[in-house]
Formats: C-alpha cells, sequence, structure tokens
C-alpha cells in the first residue's frame, strides 16, 4: 500500500499543478472544496484500517487482493472512457480536468476499501482458527 500512496501524492500534486496553471487558486479551491465530504468519509476508514492493521500486527496475512489487480492498460482505458464522457457532459475541456480531483478522492477511498475488506477477511479467518 506505500507504493500506491506515493503514487497517490505523487497524482495529487500533479492535480493540483494542473489546476493551478489552468483554472487558477480560486477555482482549484473551490473544486477541492466541492470534495471535501468525499475527503472526510476518509476519516472512518482510515481509523478502521489502523485497528485492524494494529490488531493484526502479529500475523501473517493472507493477501486477497492479488488477483483483482487492473492492468495498467485497463486502468488507462477506463480513465479514457470517463474522459471522454466528462469532456461531452461537462463542456469542454475545463469540465473535464475538473473532475480529475473527485476521481483521485474516489481512487483512494477504494484503496483504502479493498485494504479494509482484506484485513476483515484476514480477522475473521484468523478468530476462527483461533476456536
Amino acid at each position: 500500500m506505500i507504493k500506491q500512496l506515493t503514487l497517490f501524492t505523487v497524482t495529487l500534486i500533479s492535480i493540483i499543478a494542473v489546476y493551478i496553471f489552468l483554472l487558477g487558486e480560486n477555482k482549484t479551491i473551490e473544486i477541492i472544496k466541492n470534495d471535501y465530504f468525499y475527503l472526510l468519509s476518509l476519516i472512518p476508514m482510515g481509523l478502521i484500517y489502523l485497528y485492524f492493521r494494529l490488531k493484526l500486527k502479529d500475523y501473517e496475512l493472507i493477501d486477497f487482493n492479488k488477483n483483482t489487480n487492473l492492468s495498467f492498460r485497463t486502468s488507462i482505458v477506463i480513465f479514457l472512457v470517463f474522459e471522454v464522457i466528462d469532456y461531452i457532459q461537462e463542456d469542454g475541456f475545463i469540465g473535464m480536468i475538473s473532475q480529475w480531483f473527485f476521481y483521485w478522492v474516489m481512487s483512494i477511498i477504494a484503496l483504502v476499501l479493498v485494504e479494509n475488506i482484506n484485513y476483515l477477511k484476514n480477522y475473521v479467518l484468523i478468530k476462527k482458527a483461533a476456536k
């Protein structure tokens, strides 16, 4: 998960740099303000992640997600499809790129959720084995 968080940090910096360059500081702040509820949802999910991580730190975990990773090519195709849809529905290029932050937030939520599900499956498995 550390590699993904590094990637997400670099992409966030890139998105904000593009926003400030193309849209200006005020529009960038407005876009981030519009999605702050999604960011707030990361707080309880992060706490759940920390709980499971601390609870299971002494156990060898099974990676239930190892076969569910999308290839880079598939991710790019999905992103491009959404970009075309956003270009049409959001009135052009500016509307299209204004969705990038929303996609970034949803990706973080998906990553943390998948990790939480993996920890939950391991937790249930360890509890069953302990009985």
